[in-house]
């Protein structure tokens, strides 16, 4: 009887024993068949892609701007005095020649001023005379003489001034060419130099031209002369050629930008002024970088982009790159793929950052 209980408590260690065993060859055996499942997953969400070695050269510098368009000889007319407009002659449109009238301010206010000049120098000449005269006798003295000089000369200055400001109470055409805009109408108020016509020249010798604004790292890369291709929305299909004709020594204190204007050769065409225009500019100076194909390219937006690289062929990561420039076949990238040794081609869609991958071909 009392050999029972230590046969019993023998077969519960074996049993433990053996229990614990069996737990640890279980944990052995589901830990190499989680690292295969593991493996055989990552095989199986590998994405297929395309890539392509990616290549470092120059490349023509393009810049892309745009713009409005305008003359060369585009005018703003305005009185040199401010008045009630009595007449505008002209309407929007007009053709103009040189030198013909196109508004009057009423001239009742300016013609006062001028009447009243006139009298105050008739007095001075009378006054001046007369001194003159008394000096000769010797009864005024040379100051006195001097004074109605002075009095004389004054009026004479004053004569010149009115009769200025009344030959300016009429606005002129300085060029041939047309009215571009009406400012002010009939019976309104004009301000001293405010303008009050819009014209624009339309001789031989009159260019068009597209004004913009750029940065100051294009500003530095931009030369006269630098040719240019310009595409208008009211010429669709069609490209102009253009050159770089002036560039501003000054930034505009309200955008920081420096304006440029382009010179552009419409052949027979007949543009508008206000049109809307774009431009690409060929500077002089290459710039270094990388050459990838367009379906590399993914979420561009102006100069900025994003590509999806990789350098061992097995990852990938979305960069974001700088647009230099583009031509039919290949684009042009300034910046973003210094570290980089490939590019995806086919594929991308399925990708996002990290994503593990096969190369096909």
């Amino acid at each position: 009887m009392k050999d029972k209980p230590h046969h019993i408590h023998f077969n519960k260690i074996d049993f433990m024993r053996t229990a614990i065993t069996i737990i640890a060859i279980s944990v052995i055996i589901s830990s190499c068949g989680s690292k295969a499942n593991e493996k055989k997953l990552t095989r199986d969400e590998s994405i297929p892609v395309k890539l392509i070695s990616i290549q470092e050269e120059a490349a023509d510098n393009i810049i892309n701007i745009s713009g409005i368009l305008s003359t060369e000889g585009t005018a703003r007319l305005s009185f040199k005095t401010g008045g009630v407009i009595d007449r505008i002659f002209v309407k929007e449109g007009d053709q103009i020649r040189k030198g013909q009238l196109l508004a009057t301010l009423k001239s009742t206010e300016i013609s006062a001023q001028v009447e009243q000049v006139k009298l105050s120098l008739e007095k001075a000449t009378r006054d001046f005379d007369r001194a003159n005269n008394l000096y000769k006798d010797s009864v005024a003295t040379l100051e006195q003489l001097q004074n109605a000089k002075t009095g004389l000369d004054i009026a004479k200055q004053n004569y010149q001034q009115v009769s200025f400001n009344q030959q300016y109470s009429k606005i002129y055409a300085t060029q041939d060419g047309f009215i571009v805009r009406k400012l002010k109408n009939e019976g309104e108020l004009a301000e001293p130099g405010g303008p009050v016509l819009m014209t624009g020249a339309v001789s031989s010798k009159s260019k068009w031209i597209l004004t913009s604004g750029v940065s100051d790292k294009e500003w530095s890369v931009l030369q006269n002369g630098n040719h240019a291709t310009i595409t208008l929305e009211a010429f669709e299909g069609k490209t102009f050629s253009g050159i770089v004709s002036k560039k501003s020594l000054s930034a505009d204190p309200t955008n920081g930008s420096f304006d440029i204007e382009l010179q552009i050769d419409f052949g027979n065409e007949q543009p508008a002024i206000g049109m809307f225009g774009k431009a690409s500019i060929k500077t002089s100076n290459k710039s270094n970088g990388y050459v990838i194909p367009y379906e590399s390219l993914l979420e561009a937006n102006g100069k900025k982009g994003f590509v999806f690289a990789s350098n061992d062929g097995k990852t990938v990561k979305k960069v974001e790159v700088t647009i230099g420039s583009m031509d039919e076949k290949t684009i042009h990238i300034s910046e973003g793929l210094s570290d980089y040794a490939f590019v995806v081609t086919s594929g991308s869609p399925y990708l996002n950052d990290q994503s593990i991958i096969r190369v096909v071909k």
